[in-house]
């Protein structure tokens, strides 16, 4: 495929001084930021995010387990996983790109999480544990459990929960490329964390993995075209299949070197449209993701053929740089990645991961990526990756993090139904699905803290309502949280 074309004569001063500018905004500014304490936090968020039999070593105490039938109705166990946001559902889509992403982070960025790597890994295997069991039927992937309507309707914990928990699934007849082809990079992924600490677990992650990726190439379609009426609007895949079967190839060939997936990527790379919406990397689009890890092996010297994925990859980046008006990207006046739609916090943690991701492999090869006339140079695109951590952290108008307890003053009255209802602990007795809105219309904070919690953040403007009903802007994620993990370990390691 031919490389975008792009010229920004004379823009690149320009640039240069509005992401100088970005980065020296007259903001509240904290001198330092404890970026340890913040990996730690956004590790041990996941443990409130739990589905199922919580074990021992559990650290968020105001959880119980919860969900124990899941997947009963179709007589199989699909108990664990985690519940994406402030809901109560297990979807497949996102849970698969949050372990992912989680992978991602650990490969990368392992070496510099100290202490936490060992909960990083545990938080990845509560997730491929679940995604081995819903792909244990050849065939068959169990991409959702629970009606996302039933629960959306009640505030209701987790532990109460009496909502339908219908198990919804894809096999040969109803595909799912888009979700099945996630849950394969996820397993694929996950391999490599694995692959020295439990080679037999890495080998089974793997070996599902390409059964999975094989059933999702091989029966092809969307998922929200299978089953629309439970997917959509939630987690309907809008941008299309196809870029999931080439991330999953991606990471099948990453983690095991077979020939057949290259081939494979380099046979579909026009077909499955790799130059697509470059700059989107999140749940649904995985564009600027597949650019960025192929480039990796371009940038070692080791992949030629894979050129023009690298140049996509700083097609992306020029776009994403302050400076250049891009009608999908732009920036808020105090400095924050902005992109239309809900839960922008998404997109600043995805997008920044994939700057300094890049700029690591740039680095290692001693490049910088060519913006028209001028060049960016990998120690930009770390400043820029952490001008937007920093940001989250509390270096923004409002003088506030983004994430629960993390600095003296973040998100008191989240979108969350766990961390929003008193604990099992504190109220023994069940609170209904309808009485639990009083809690949710209340102004009073959150009764539990859900430490490392990163909301879906500010509007353009940079205002931050702190209130339940605005969900857009006050609920958590998984993967928010996800690929923020690699930043927090890479800056707590290089401040």
């Amino acid at each position: 495929m031919a490389p975008k074309s792009f010229s920004f004569p004379g823009i690149f001063p320009a640039l240069l001084a509005s992401s100088l500018a970005l980065l020296l905004l007259p903001t509240p500014i904290i001198a330092v930021h404890d970026y340890h304490d913040a990996l730690r936090k956004s590790i041990l968020f996941f443990e409130g995010q739990r589905s199922g039999k919580l074990p021992p070593d559990q650290r968020v105490k105001w959880r119980r387990d919860s969900a124990l039938r899941d997947g009963s109705t179709a007589g199989v166990d699909l108990t664990g996983g985690y519940y994406d946001a402030g809901d109560n559902v297990k979807f497949g889509f996102p849970m698969a790109f949050t372990a992912t992403l989680l992978a991602w982070s650990i490969i990368d960025f392992g070496r510099n999480m100290g202490p936490e790597l060992k909960n990083a890994v545990k938080a990845v295997k509560w997730s491929t544990d679940y995604l081995l069991k819903a792909t244990a039927k050849p065939g068959v992937v169990y991409v959702q459990v629970g009606d996302a309507y039933s629960d959306h309707s009640c505030w209701e914990r987790p532990e109460d929960m009496d909502t339908l928990r219908t198990v919804y699934k894809i096999d040969n007849a109803h595909p799912g490329s888009d979700v099945a082809g996630e849950t394969a990079a996820a397993l694929a992924a996950a391999s490599i964390v694995f692959r020295s600490r439990d080679p037999a677990y890495s080998r089974l992650l793997l070996n599902r993995a390409v059964r999975v990726f094989n059933f999702a190439d091989k029966h092809r379609g969307a998922y929200s075209s299978s089953l629309h009426a439970a997917v959509c609007p939630f987690y309907c895949d809008v941008n299309g299949y196809q870029d999931e079967l080439l991330w999953a190839a991606a990471w099948l060939h990453k983690a095991s070197r077979k020939r057949a997936y290259r081939e494979y990527i380099v046979k579909n790379e026009v077909v499955l449209r790799a130059g697509d919406t470059i700059n989107e990397f999140g749940w649904d689009n995985k564009h600027a993701g597949i650019n960025v890890l192929i480039s990796k092996e371009v940038l070692m010297g080791r992949a030629d053929y894979f050129e023009s994925f690298k140049q996509n990859a700083d097609s992306f980046i020029c776009s994403i740089l302050p400076g250049i008006t891009h009608p999908q990207v732009q920036y808020s006046p105090g400095g924050l990645i902005f992109k239309a739609g809900g839960s922008n916090m998404q997109h600043v943690t995805s997008l920044s991961f994939l700057l300094l991701a890049y700029s690591n492999y740039l680095s290692h090869a001693n490049k910088a990526v060519p913006c028209g006339e001028r060049s960016a140079s990998p120690a930009l695109l770390k400043q820029l990756a952490k001008r937007q951590v920093n940001y989250i952290l509390g270096d923004n108008p409002l003088g506030m993090s983004y994430m629960v307890g993390y600095g003296s003053r973040f998100p008191q009255r989240i979108h969350h139904r766990g961390s929003s209802l008193p604990s099992v602990a504190a109220h023994p007795a069940r609170i209904g699905c309808k009485a639990g809105s009083r809690y949710y219309l209340s102004p009073s904070p959150n009764p539990n803290l859900l430490l490392g919690a990163v909301v879906g953040g500010p509007n353009v403007s940079d205002a931050f309502p702190d209130s339940r009903p605005y969900f857009q802007e006050s609920e958590p994620t998984t993967y928010i949280n996800a690929p923020l993990v690699g930043l927090l370990a890479f800056f707590s390691a290089h401040p």
